[in-house]
């Protein structure tokens, strides 16, 4: 397989789990990026998504790497 498209489906999976399950933990705790309105619940939901997403994504370059150092 190209390796591109490798590295950008992992890239885009690894983003999207990540931002998945801290919105899902952030609903348990009471924020919801997806809130009518700007007030602090929905401030709070939208960071926790972005981290959730960036720390996603950088698990999967991990990933990724490490899967190439054994090759």
């Amino acid at each position: 397989m190209n390796p591109l498209l490798v590295e950008g489906l992992a890239d885009a999976i690894g983003f999207v789990a990540g931002a998945l399950l801290a919105y899902w933990i952030g609903k348990m705790l009471g924020f919801d990026p997806l809130a009518q309105g700007y007030d602090s619940s929905s401030i709070g939901g939208i960071v926790l998504a972005g981290l959730g997403g960036g720390i996603g994504l950088q698990l999967a370059r991990r990933w990724r790497a490490g899967r190439k150092k054994d090759q």
